[in-house]
């Protein structure tokens, strides 16, 4: 597996050819996304070899994205499926990457330690001290897609979804799962002050 090789593509691919309305699914959340997965997967103990299917996972479940909002996994696994055997991956994994890509479609449904790591390396930033940044960056992604909400329905939106989210892994919880609360806490608390 060439995988320098393909990350360096793939994340030149995203800083030259992501559309100007993605201000979440962009360059950095990838980026992001692979940097999480590699942490976790040390953490979390995998070998060196799994590591590497997982990190190229990561790199690519949002490529289709480039193609299309809408079922942009199947996307990313059809383009995983048309460039990883160039850097000479072996069918069995590119079948596991794309199944990890799939894994990360919400609601999330991780059962395997793999998907457990992917899954919750997609929403590190749910537990992170910018977790406000990134989700306003959401929000703009969405209403330059014509998705439109009030201040307030955002934030209802963003309550359910850190009430409903929970993260898979031990490293995650141990990192990430007391500050997601607290982001919790302070939507609830801005959404009481508006009533």
């Amino acid at each position: 597996m060439q995988f320098e090789n393909l990350k360096t593509a793939i994340l030149s691919r995203l800083k030259t050819e992501i559309r100007p309305c993605f201000y979440y699914h962009d360059y950095y959340h990838t980026y992001e996304v692979w940097q999480a997965t590699h942490r976790m997967a040390e953490t979390e103990g995998i070998d060196d070899n799994y590591r590497i299917i997982l990190e190229t996972a990561a790199l690519l479940h949002d490529i289709g994205m480039l193609e299309s909002f809408e079922a942009h996994e199947e996307a990313s696994v059809r383009y995983a499926k048309e460039i990883l055997p160039t850097y000479g991956y072996s069918e069995t994994e590119i079948e596991e990457i794309s199944h990890l890509i799939f894994a990360t479609q919400l609601p999330q449904q991780a059962t395997s330690i793999g998907e457990k790591i992917i899954c919750d390396a997609d929403l590190d930033y749910l537990g992170r001290d910018d977790f406000f940044i990134i989700a306003h960056r959401l929000k703009y992604e969405w209403k330059c897609q014509g998705r439109l909400f009030t201040l307030r329905e955002w934030y209802e939106l963003q309550a359910k979804f850190l009430k409903k989210h929970h993260y898979f892994t031990k490293s995650a919880i141990d990192l990430r799962e007391a500050t997601k609360r607290k982001h919790l806490e302070q939507i609830l608390e801005l959404l009481n002050q508006e009533k």
